[in-house]
């Protein structure tokens, strides 16, 4: 059984930098990213429909993670691919990151930080698939994709602790189950 790849991977238009691509989002939180109009009202936050306007590679992100963590190789298609491989192992990272007696607000401040710590991007020494990634053109660009990848793991936070504590209570047993798997033998 493959691996579930990116239904973004068909949208042609998409800015680059390297072979990153800079997916538009639909986000509050402050960054380049091109913003998608917010849900209707009435429309879950947790399990948006792939064909809404509003539908975005962290949704995708989330839903694939549980599937496609399971596996040891990757096939990469495209350039949305690496968002989602970068995606899954950011949640990954989380996971490992929250304990099962952690109440819901403890949970969040440990998301936000994990999302707002130093980080690598590709090109950088410590960045786990330099082999997939291209590093970016210049300074310009890389500025330009840290900050695109910080908005980028800021929503995942967000989003993330929507699944982990619905309705406040959690943290889900079903998403730390999920904890120790490393996507690709691969982390953040």
């Amino acid at each position: 059984m493959p691996a579930y790849h990116s239904i973004f991977l068909e949208d042609r238009d998409i800015p680059l930098i390297g072979n990153f691509p800079l997916l538009p989002l639909r986000t509050r939180t402050r960054g380049p990213a091109y913003v998608l109009p917010p849900l209707q009202p009435g429309e879950s936050e947790i399990d948006v429909d792939p064909n809404s306007e509003s539908y975005d590679c962290i949704d995708e992100i989330l839903s694939l993670f549980r599937a496609n963590v399971l596996f040891r190789n990757f096939e990469i298609k495209g350039p949305a691919d690496r968002m989602l491989i970068y995606g899954i192992l950011f949640v990954s990272e989380c996971l490992g990151k929250v304990k099962p007696g952690m109440s819901a607000r403890e949970a969040e401040k440990v998301l936000i930080n994990t999302a707002l710590d130093q980080f690598a991007i590709p090109g950088d020494a410590s960045f786990p698939l330099n082999q997939a990634f291209e590093r970016p053109r210049d300074r310009q660009d890389a500025e330009q994709l840290r900050q695109y990848l910080s908005q980028v793991r800021q929503e995942i936070a967000i989003r993330l602790h929507q699944r982990l504590y619905p309705d406040g209570q959690g943290p889900s047993k079903f998403w730390l189950s999920f904890a120790r798997r490393k996507f690709m033998g691969k982390s953040l």
